[in-house]
């Protein structure tokens, strides 16, 4: 289902979304520009980076919402992290009233960026966007930075055409730590409750079927990810004088984390569940292009594939602490920690698959050694009631600002976050979208926006407020 083809978007139904469209398009070199200022500032929540870029960042979001003459009131704000005497990151909160009795719009994006990882592979400086092939390359140019951009360049150009006759209400919220597990989240929409209410939340901050067709995500995977130590010794040993009969601790973390796996790569954990649910057609072909499989590897599980990446479990070590290639020695290692990513099928909680694999871990951890588990972080997965309103309204916005008929999705990546959402504000429609298409690399060295997408995009939410300007509540 992917074509390199750009198809204009549909004619519109009234002379003034006509006029919207045509903002839309005079406006995208400006917004792109602005795109490229937030890409060159370096905003990463770790604390092991400079914490004043992310200070910029905010600073200059919130100068952008200002310059769109919209809203009311725009703050840089610091919700306190639950827990801790600490707060969390910057986080920009723009709000306008609703007039009339207008409906009123959450928009949601964050300007929190992943670290870059080894500059010599990127093609590119991944703080400097770089136009090349119909895609602009940078960290953040996709992730989630366009999504940013796609909430101001609509406003923009629905505020120019209406004028005086916007009434729509609209609250604009730009995270600050998202990609760092958004742990002051559910504080700020406690803060800023009132701010915040709406009768529909645009999520920007996930993906499309592909560079050409609009994707509406109706389920994302929950997570549960966890740090375990593994201990066998209660020193190191030389492997001369005691391997054979001293079992060292990455021996030991091998074989347990091998259990975690049937023979054909499936999850073999008893108690994570998979969600029964159709699925689109989705090639082997399309997977080797898009996740990048080398020639001689076979993709791993059973089932479709989508029904793989959207319906079932996955597990994945993403880090392991062990002595390096470069310091080995001929040593029995007293202990080894490991990270565990598990992604979590819709429909169960995130508590309940991390105590399934705690449960599964200590069950198959040979030779008694002992385990510890930290720093869990659980999120529940979504599936989003398509029966609103809204969700008609985004669907129609989709078709007539990409020019075809949109997708509905499912993501194997989690959105924690949307569980605060739904607790908070359960009356809300909330709509799941995104600016990227699977060739964007988000997360990864070259990570890229294609541009055209953006551009559809970005016609897709000016038509989508405009005509929640239309409508009464």
């Amino acid at each position: 289902m992917t074509s390199s083809a750009h198809p204009a978007p549909s004619t519109p139904s009234t002379e003034s979304e006509a006029a919207v469209l045509e903002a839309v398009a005079t406006g995208i070199p400006s917004a792109l520009s602005d795109l490229g200022h937030l890409v060159r500032i370096p905003g990463m929540a770790w604390p092991a980076f400079d914490q004043t870029q992310l200070e910029r960042s905010a600073d200059a979001v919130a100068s952008l919402a200002q310059g769109t003459g919209v809203f009311d009131e725009v703050r840089v704000l610091r919700a306190a992290i639950p827990g801790t005497d600490e707060h969390g990151q910057p986080a920009v909160l723009a709000t306008r009233a609703a007039r009339n009795g207008k409906p009123t719009i959450l928009l949601y994006a964050h300007h929190d960026v992943q670290p870059p990882g080894d500059d010599a592979l990127w093609e590119t400086p991944p703080f400097e966007p770089t136009v090349r092939d119909g895609r602009l390359y940078g960290r953040g140019a996709a992730d989630d930075k366009a999504g940013i951009m796609a909430h101001i360049a609509s406003i923009r150009a629905v505020s120019e055409v209406l004028g005086d006759d916007l009434d729509l209400g609209i609250a604009m919220f730009i995270e600050g730590e998202e990609e760092y597990g958004s742990r002051s989240f559910a504080q700020f929409l406690s803060d800023n409750k009132e701010a915040l209410r709406a009768d529909a939340i645009v999520v920007a901050d996930s993906g499309n079927w592909d560079s050409v067709t609009p994707g509406l995500t109706v389920s994302l995977r929950g997570n549960a990810r966890f740090t375990v130590r593994v201990r066998t010794l209660d020193h190191a040993s030389h492997s001369g004088m005691f391997g054979g009969a001293a079992p060292d601790a990455m021996m030991t973390t091998i074989g347990m984390l091998s259990t975690l796996w049937n023979a054909d790569g499936s999850v073999a954990v008893e108690g994570l569940t998979e969600r029964d649910a159709p699925t689109p057609e989705y090639s082997e072909a399309t997977l080797r292009d898009e996740a990048g499989l080398l020639p001689g590897t076979t993709p791993i599980g059973n089932g479709t594939i989508l029904s793989r990446i959207w319906n079932k479990p996955s597990i994945t070590v993403i880090g392991i602490d062990a002595t390096s290639v470069a310091a080995a020695s001929n040593t029995l290692l007293p202990e080894v920690t490991v990270v565990i990513s598990a992604r979590v099928a819709p429909g169960q909680t995130g508590e309940d698959a991390y105590a399934a694999l705690e449960q599964h871990l200590r069950a198959n951890a040979p030779f008694g050694a002992e385990l510890e588990f930290s720093d869990v972080d659980l999120g529940n997965g979504f599936l989003v009631d398509t029966s609103g309103w809204a969700v008609a309204l985004t669907r129609d916005a989709m078709r007539d600002g990409y020019g075809v008929p949109p997708v509905d999705l499912g993501v194997g990546g989690s959105i924690p976050f949307i569980a605060d959402l739904v607790r908070e504000f359960p009356d809300a429609q909330i709509l799941v979208t995104g600016v990227e298409d699977p060739h964007s690399r988000a997360h990864s060295p070259n990570e890229s926006l294609h541009l055209d997408t953006f551009r559809h995009a970005v016609a897709t939410e000016a038509l989508l407020l405009a005509r929640m300007n239309a409508r009464d509540v």
